[in-house]
C-alpha cells in the first residue's frame, strides 16, 4: 500500500475562521476562510494526472491506481490530516468593486509537505458549494476542466509561474450551464481538477478587509503572508509592508511579460484572478493568440469592451497593482508613497522583462544604441499588419537567422505563418525587416548555430492553442481521452522539436475560426 501524504494547516492555524461549516450563502465578516466539505459525487473516476508533478509531491505512481485516490480528487473522502476550508476575498471585477467573492467552486483540501519539506496547497475545483458560492452550486464541467488540467501544465513547462494542475476527474454527475449565457443551458458532464500551489492567495484577499474598515483583519493577512512567503522582505511593519507591495508589483510584471512574450491572453484579469505569488491563477476564459491581434480577448464577456484584451493586459496588471497599493493604505497610515513606488516598480520591471523577452525571440541582446528598440517594434507593427500566426513566425526565424546571407526572398517558414494571402507591399516589408534583423544578429558574439539553438529555448513550438484543446475537449465527450494524454505529453517539451507531432504545430484551420470553444469562450464552467 503506497503511503499517503502529509497535510499542515498554516493558514488555519494562524488566521481567523468562520465559526459556522454550512454551505448557506452569506456574508462572511471578521474571518477568512470556512471550513467546508467537498459535496460527495455518484461516480468518481480518474481521467488523467501529471506524472512529473505527483513525484515532485512525492506520491507514488501507484496511489494513483488505487480507486480511494480518485475518491479524494473528486471530493468523496479525505486522507488523514485534510481539512477542508474555502478562502473569502472580494475583487474588482471589470473594472468595478464587485464586494465579497470569495471560492465559490474551489476547496482546499490542506497543505501537503512534499519531500524537500516545502508546504503546498491542494484545491479541489468543481467539488461542490461553499458558503461564497451565492447562486452557484460549486460544480464545474468537463469541457472548462480539461482546459485547466491542460493548461496548468502546458504553463509550467513553458517556464511561466503557474499553479499546477495534479488531476482531473470526472465525477459521473452532470452540470447544467449556459455557456454563452444566450438561454440555451444543457447537461454536460462534471469533473473536478485538483489545483497545485503554494498558496493561492489573491489581491482580492486584501482588498475585502480594507473595504470593511478591518484593519486588524488585513494587519494580521498581510502579517502572515510576509512571514510565511516573503521572509526576506524583512519583519512586519511599514518597511516589510512596502517591501513587499514592491516584490508583488515586480512578480506580477515579469508575469505579465511572459504571457505577452508567448501570446497567452488570461481573459479575466479581475483583481480576485491575480496572484500575491506572481502564478498565473484561475483558468477560465482564457486564449493562445493565434494571429497576433493585440485587440483579441477570448472572453465573450469582454467582447464589447475588451478591457482584458492582449494588448491590454500589461496596463491591467499596473491598474490591478495600484488596487491592491490602495488595499494596503491603512497599514501605511494613509501615506501613498509606497503606493506610487510600487506602481513605478511595476512600470520598470514590465519594460525591462518584456524587452528582454522579446529581445531573446529574436536572438539579440538588447542594445538601445544599435536601435534594437525600433528593430523589434518595426516587427510587431508588421505582425499585427496581416493575420499572421505568432507562434510559428517567431519559430520560423531560427531557421532564418542561420542562412548565410539575409535572405532576398520571404522563406516559406515565415510566409506559412500568414493565414491569408498578404499584399506584395506586405511581403516586401517583412523581407526588409528580416534583411535588417539578419544584420544586427550577426553583430551578436554567438554565432549563427548556437543563436538558433537559444531562439528555438525562447520559441515555443507547441503552445496548447485553443483548436487543440477543443479537439481533446471534443473527443473526451465521446469517451476518448487519448487526445488530452497525448497534448499533455507533447506539452512537457514546448520547445523540442518531436516531428512526430508536427501536427499539434500547425496555425489555426478554417473551421476553428469561429467554432465555440475554438475562437471565444464565456466564464462559465
Amino acid at each position: 500500500m503506497p503511503s499517503l501524504p502529509r497535510f499542515d494547516h498554516r493558514c488555519l492555524d494562524a488566521l481567523p475562521g468562520d465559526p459556522r461549516t454550512d454551505t448557506a450563502s452569506r456574508q462572511v465578516h471578521g474571518a477568512l476562510w470556512s471550513r467546508v466539505q467537498p459535496t460527495p459525487v455518484a461516480a468518481p473516476r480518474l481521467l488523467a494526472f501529471s506524472r512529473p508533478l505527483a513525484r515532485e509531491l512525492g506520491l507514488d505512481a501507484a496511489l494513483f491506481a488505487d480507486p480511494a485516490t480518485a475518491e479524494v480528487l473528486a471530493g468523496n473522502r479525505l486522507w488523514p490530516g485534510m481539512d477542508p476550508y474555502a478562502a473569502n476575498y472580494g475583487g474588482h471585477q471589470f473594472g468595478h468593486w464587485a464586494g465579497q467573492l470569495g471560492d465559490g467552486r474551489a476547496i482546499v483540501l490542506g497543505e501537503l509537505r512534499r519531500p524537500d519539506g516545502t508546504l503546498v496547497e491542494l484545491q479541489l475545483k468543481g467539488a461542490g458549494p461553499t458558503a461564497y458560492s451565492r447562486a452557484g452550486d460549486g460544480r464545474a464541467v468537463l469541457r472548462s476542466s480539461i482546459r485547466e488540467f491542460l493548461c496548468s501544465e502546458a504553463m509550467h513547462w513553458l517556464g511561466v509561474p503557474t499553479t499546477r494542475a495534479l488531476s482531473l476527474c470526472a465525477t459521473g454527475d452532470a452540470v447544467v450551464r449556459d455557456m454563452f449565457y444566450d438561454g440555451n443551458p444543457q447537461a454536460e458532464p462534471g469533473a473536478v481538477v485538483c489545483r497545485v500551489a503554494a498558496s493561492f492567495l489573491r489581491f482580492g484577499n486584501f482588498e475585502l478587509p480594507a473595504s470593511r474598515g478591518d484593519v486588524a483583519l488585513l494587519r494580521q493577512l498581510t502579517d502572515f503572508t510576509l512571514t510565511q512567503f516573503f521572509a526576506d522582505l524583512g519583519p512586519p511593519g511599514k518597511t516589510g509592508y512596502a517591501a513587499l507591495l514592491q516584490e508583488v508589483a515586480r512578480r506580477t510584471a515579469r508575469l505579465i511579460a511572459h504571457w505577452q512574450a508567448i501570446g497567452f491572453v488570461h481573459g479575466v484579469m479581475n483583481t480576485d484572478n491575480l496572484s500575491m505569488l506572481g502564478l498565473t491563477i484561475d483558468y477560465g476564459p482564457y486564449g493562445w493568440i493565434d494571429d497576433f491581434d493585440l485587440g483579441w480577448t477570448p472572453n465573450t464577456t469582454d467582447a464589447q469592451m475588451r478591457r482584458y484584451a492582449f494588448g491590454n493586459q500589461p496596463g491591467i496588471g499596473r491598474w490591478n497593482v495600484e488596487r491592491l497599493g490602495e488595499a494596503l493604505l491603512p497599514l501605511f497610515d494613509g501615506d501613498e508613497a509606497p503606493v506610487h513606488a510600487a506602481v513605478e516598480q511595476y512600470r520598470a520591471t514590465y519594460a525591462e522583462a518584456a524587452t528582454q523577452r522579446f529581445a531573446a525571440k529574436l536572438g539579440l541582446t538588447f542594445d538601445a544604441a544599435r536601435g534594437d528598440g525600433a528593430l523589434l517594434q518595426q516587427c510587431l507593427d508588421w505582425l499585427a499588419a496581416q493575420e499572421t500566426d505568432m507562434t510559428l513566425f517567431f519559430r520560423a526565424l531560427s531557421r532564418v537567422v542561420v542562412l548565410d546571407a539575409p535572405p532576398a526572398t520571404l522563406p516559406a517558414a515565415v510566409r506559412a505563418a500568414f493565414y491569408r494571402a498578404v499584399p506584395e507591399a506586405h511581403v516586401a516589408a517583412g523581407i526588409a525587416w528580416l534583411r535588417r534583423w539578419w544584420q544586427r544578429a550577426r553583430q551578436e558574439a554567438r554565432g549563427p548555430a548556437e543563436l538558433a539553438r537559444a531562439m528555438d529555448a525562447a520559441n515555443p513550438k507547441f503552445v496548447l492553442r485553443n483548436w487543440l484543446a477543443q479537439e481533446a475537449i471534443d473527443a473526451a465527450h465521446g469517451g476518448d481521452l487519448g487526445k488530452v494524454q497525448r497534448l499533455l505529453e507533447v506539452l512537457e517539451r514546448p520547445f523540442d522539436d518531436q516531428p512526430q507531432h508536427d501536427d499539434l504545430a500547425q496555425k489555426r484551420p478554417d473551421w476553428a475560426r469561429d467554432k465555440p470553444g475554438c475562437s471565444a469562450l464565456s466564464c462559465s464552467s
